[in-house]
């Protein structure tokens, strides 16, 4: 598939109520445009971010992924977001990618954030993953990952032909407003030095903390141009080629000398 249509949610998310973030959610799925391939969501956006997260983690197989099931056979579309599943004695910050004929699969953020006492409720994941849609290689990512260059490298895959892992970096993100310019400019530099598109999708809103989300969500080219952006909490569309990304990467093959 050339053209990938990608729509990512800048939502305002209710603290601590799942229920009515799945129906916010639902209501904007309801009038996205029809030919989107994929829908995206911030992170923990059932929950929001904080301490209450591990107290709100469900079952691999609770309610919020049926209902991401549902909603990918729905719109027939490809659903991908972040909430907390309890394993045992272990919580993760689980990004889901679900198809629409409802099979899925999953990441663990592997960076936790420290700083907020994510880390201490939250296990680190440990598993790299790559997955495909529609001939599109997407690697998934959540928010502090971003910070890490050398776990989002885009590995050349053959030596023969140089070719790359992964053609779209995922992320979704809460990340506060207070650091707007550190976020931005990440996403820029990810897909610059990994010569991808990168779609950032983060939350919007001051959240019972008084946190302020300014969202910042946005899609950037491999030349670390924004070619989609918005302002308040909003579905945000941009349409990625994969032709471009072939051409310019074929003619600045900057990947043969990764170190």
């Amino acid at each position: 598939m050339n053209n990938l249509h990608i729509t990512f949610y800048q939502q305002y998310i209710a603290w601590g109520d799942p229920e009515a973030n799945r129906r916010r959610v639902e209501e904007e799925l309801g009038s996205i445009r029809r030919d989107t391939d994929i829908f995206v969501v911030p992170e923990t956006f059932t929950t929001g971010f904080g301490n209450h997260m591990s107290a709100l983690a469900e079952t691999p197989d609770g309610p919020t992924l049926e209902w991401a099931r549902r909603m990918a056979e729905r719109h027939q579309l490809l659903f991908v977001g972040t909430w907390v599943v309890k394993e045992g004695e272990r919580c993760y910050n689980r990004l889901h990618w679900v198809y629409p004929d409802g099979t899925h699969g999953h990441y663990d953020k592997a960076h936790t954030f420290r700083v907020s006492g994510e880390s201490d409720q939250i296990t680190r994941g440990s598993e790299r993953a790559v997955f495909e849609y529609k001939g599109w290689r997407i690697k998934p990512a959540v928010c502090y990952d971003l910070r890490f260059p050398k776990w989002l490298r885009n590995e050349v895959r053959t030596e023969e032909n140089g070719e790359l892992q992964y053609d779209l970096l995922l992320v979704c993100a809460n990340w506060p407003g207070s650091r707007h310019e550190a976020w931005t400019t990440l996403l820029k530099a990810r897909a610059i030095e990994n010569l991808c598109y990168v779609v950032g999708c983060n939350r919007i809103g001051t959240d019972q903390e008084g946190i302020l989300y300014t969202g910042d969500s946005a899609a950037v080219n491999y030349k670390g141009i924004v070619v989609a952006e918005g302002d308040g909490e909003q579905c945000i569309s941009a349409t990625l080629n994969k032709d471009a990304l072939a051409t310019f990467q074929q003619h600045w093959p900057f990947y043969l000398d990764f170190d």
